[in-house]
């Protein structure tokens, strides 16, 4: 094993309900190879088996090992800092599931922290509930600092516009677990054995993905699949090592031995040469 791979999800692997094109032969390639693959994601409502649900009946077949959510690594986070805390959770069933695996109990009142997911039964009462409770000792936890995120209907608040609001409103900090985080990102690669300089990170968001592997000193690959257009890369002050269409670009053709389409654009003329290293 030379290379392992971090994935993205949303954008990466499919969008809405619908696979990407070539989504499906890229892990089916990974799988046969043996290569070590996670796929990370920052929506904390889902547990590994939804996650592996929703794959499986777009033709995806992975693990549930081969998962990892922000939900997951906040509450390995908090079970190293506080073990047996208790948590208010403003989120649904993933971040639940996940506190209680790692020894966390839910309560209602007096928490040693406020944690804060997706969720789309929150209302007034929980916001307030969460602002005196901040404002009495609870620490302020996100599982990722996301301003909002795309459905089916379009846009809605994400876990950052949350925490937002609970920041302004207690004058507190929140602490975010998720991508672009190094602490989810560290234990992302260690989740599956793999050195600094064999990660290699695949997204299609520059803010978190791209932005969580250059911190880290992955190899990024961006792909233009999801939410960033080309447009837009310029105006960040990093770059990913490798720019493509969608991860179709790196499957492996059977008469070939390397991929040798050229992506659509690079930081510099190695591109071939970056795309054979992954094979290596």
């Amino acid at each position: 094993m030379s290379k392992g791979f971090l994935i993205d999800m949303d954008g990466v692997m499919y969008r809405g309900g619908q696979m990407i094109p070539g989504a499906d032969a890229f892990i089916r390639q990974l799988r046969d190879d043996g290569t070590p693959f996670l796929f990370l994601t920052n929506n904390s409502q889902r547990t590994r088996r939804d996650v592996v649900t929703k794959l499986a009946r777009m033709g995806i077949e992975v693990e549930e090992q081969q998962v990892f959510t922000c939900a997951m690594a906040t509450a390995r986070f908090l079970a190293n800092q506080k073990p047996n805390g208790t948590a208010y959770v403003l989120g649904e069933g993933g971040l639940l599931n996940a506190l209680h695996q790692n020894g966390y109990s839910v309560v209602d009142h007096d928490p040693d922290f406020v944690v804060v997911g997706e969720g789309r039964t929150l209302n007034w009462d929980m916001l307030e509930t969460a602002t005196q409770m901040i404002l009495d000792g609870a620490k302020l936890i996100a599982t990722n600092d996301d301003p909002n995120c795309p459905t089916s209907r379009g846009t809605r608040p994400g876990a950052g516009a949350t925490i937002a609001f609970l920041e302004k409103a207690t004058g507190r900090k929140a602490l975010s677990i998720g991508k672009p985080s190094p602490l989810m990102m560290r234990m992302a690669r260690k989740e599956i054995g793999l050195e600094t300089s064999e990660t290699v990170m695949i997204g299609d968001t520059m803010e978190t993905d791209i932005l969580g592997g250059v911190q880290m000193g992955y190899q990024t690959i961006l792909v233009l699949s999801g939410g960033t257009q080309l447009a837009d890369i310029p105006k960040h002050p990093y770059q990913p090592d490798l720019i493509i269409d969608s991860v179709a670009e790196l499957v492996r053709k059977k008469d070939e031995q390397v991929v040798l389409r050229t992506p659509v654009t690079v930081p510099d003329d190695s591109a071939n040469e970056f795309v054979a290293s992954l094979r290596r």
